[in-house]
């Protein structure tokens, strides 16, 4: 099964990306059913395009994100997940504007 979520994001598309790619910060956005279900790791498929991949072998799920920039500085991020039967990509994508907020509200 697969789901599709998208949603803009008031940072700009290198801040939502460098973000959403940081290994240490998976935590604050990633449900708790993925980061338990076992070793996850993220993958740059494309760092000029800001594409990339969040996966677990052993469990059997993946997270390809797009970023993309959009009107006024901001950022359009398109998620597609796969291997999890539970429709959980608009909580990932509204975990991941949470954290990027925060994290440009910090400083």
């Amino acid at each position: 099964m697969s789901n599709h979520a998208e949603r803009g994001m008031s940072a700009p598309p290198e801040v939502v990306f460098s973000t959403a790619t940081d290994p240490d910060r998976s935590s604050a956005w990633l449900p708790e059913e993925l980061r338990r279900s076992g070793t996850h790791q993220v993958e740059v498929l494309d760092a000029e395009d800001l594409r990339a991949r969040w996966s677990s072998e052993s469990a059997g799920w993946s997270a390809d994100i797009d970023v993309e920039p959009a009107d006024a500085g901001g950022a359009r991020v398109r998620l597609d997940l796969t291997g999890t039967d539970h429709g959980m990509a608009d909580e990932i994508l509204a975990n991941l504007a949470r954290e990027v907020s925060d994290n440009l509200n910090a400083g």
